[in-house]
């Protein structure tokens, strides 16, 4: 192990009492610490300066400079260089390893919602040096890593039933401008959630739709037996695309909300308990009766809400052939709705991203964060006994996939 002695003359002292506080310790340590890689080149070595003796190992080759954030502050250090085996310091090894930590702490700050600038000041206070905005966001980038193989990573599992959908966040380009993240959150097959993909778009057409859902595909996504959205165009044109065979259930909570929306404000009310009823139904005859009856008594006051219930009525009754007990869990993109939720409120601190991909890394960490709480969830949505029905349910729900193919196309 390396040892020093340090000795400070009397100029010396008197110099260091000249500064203020803050600079005179910085001063000693920069000494201190040059003084300590100079004794640890001459362990490495053998040997010191101009010394020659049959125990030295390697020659010097003079020296660089390298900056060491501290405490007290950055201080500029003097490294020795040898000419054939690297010089090796505790000194540096030491900083990596509080260097690496600080990295990852600034960038969890960012994942659980403190703003850049908040983490700029609290790293200030912490380390005695100040950080950029820029520099906070650049610490993030080591979340990459992680982040991308989350979300590249193969499906090795069975997903019966997903939901997609999409929300929007503000990216700096040439000017700001909206952003689509695309998100797929799916129920596997020991019957919890899990989110299986996301991706960033600039728009929701039907061409970065169809991109998305081939992804998922070619990452391993087979089986699905229903996959529930909105009645997106683009989403709907994906669907049929790349799972033709899959039918498509429409969210009943955006449907009531299309059919509320038309009709009158007296009126509101009552049809969205009625609307409700009518999605309680037992059995699909039940729920095409109760259909009826509304069409008939507000055909009158809301033509325009009548005619989209009875166009969207059955895509959004797709749930019915599945079991009971699954329906509720199954009818709505709620709990995606739920997540877009968690996403804006984390990404408020922010504001506007500086470019998609810092999009990509904080809210990509923010959903491997949520999803490592999924696994931990003891809640399934569906049971064993559930799937062995399912895969019964099969003919059934390719013929009601046919059927509304067979619609779009018309």
């Amino acid at each position: 192990m390396a040892q020093l002695n340090i000795t400070l003359n009397h100029e010396e002292i008197l110099q260091l009492m000249a500064l203020d506080r803050n600079e005179a310790f910085k001063n000693l340590l920069k000494e201190c610490l040059n003084l300590f890689m100079r004794a640890e080149s001459e362990e490495q070595l053998g040997a010191r300066p101009y010394e020659r003796t049959s125990g030295r190992t390697d020659s010097r080759n003079g020296s660089y400079t390298r900056e060491l954030k501290t405490r007290i502050g950055t201080i500029e250090l003097t490294v020795p260089r040898h000419r054939n085996v690297p010089f090796k310091t505790l000194v540096f090894d030491n900083y990596t390893t509080s260097e690496a930590a600080l990295v990852s702490t600034m960038a969890e700050m960012v994942v659980n919602g403190v703003s850049t600038r908040k983490v700029a000041n609290v790293m200030e206070t912490l380390c005695g040096t100040s950080f950029s905005k820029s520099s906070v966001s650049d610490a993030c980038k080591e979340l990459d890593v992680r982040v991308n193989e989350f979300k590249d990573r193969p499906l090795k599992d069975e997903f019966p039933f997903v939901t997609v959908d999409a929300t929007y966040f503000k990216v700096r380009g040439k000017r700001v401008v909206p952003k689509a993240l695309f998100i797929a959150y799916a129920v596997n097959s020991s019957g919890r959630r899990e989110i299986i993909g996301f991706e960033a778009y600039p728009t929701e057409n039907k061409d970065n739709w169809v991109d998305f859902m081939q992804k998922l595909k070619e990452r391993g996504l087979k089986n699905v037996s229903m996959f529930t959205s909105d009645s997106h165009e683009g989403i709907k044109y994906a669907f049929g695309k790349v799972y033709p065979l899959v039918p498509w259930q429409r969210c009943q909570h955006h449907f009531l909300k299309n059919i509320v929306d038309s009709v009158p404000k007296n009126y509101r009310k009552g049809i969205s308990s009625e609307l409700t009823n009518m999605f309680n139904s037992e059995t699909i005859e039940e729920a095409r009766k109760k259909r009826d009856e509304i069409i008939r008594d507000y055909q009158d006051i809301a033509e325009k809400a009548m005619s989209c219930l009875d166009e969207g009525f059955e895509d959004a009754m797709t749930v019915m052939v599945l079991p009971q007990r699954l329906r509720k869990k199954l009818r709505t993109s709620n709990h995606i709705e739920r997540l877009n939720k968690e996403l804006k409120r984390r990404s408020k601190v922010i504001d506007i991203f500086p470019n998609q991909e810092s999009l990509i890394r904080l809210m990509g960490a923010v959903l491997v964060e949520i999803n490592e709480k999924k696994k931990l969830d003891r809640n399934r949505i569906i049971f064993s006994t559930e799937m062995e029905i399912m895969a019964k349910l099969k003919p059934v729900l390719q013929e009601i996939a046919k059927e509304q193919q067979a619609i779009l196309v018309a």
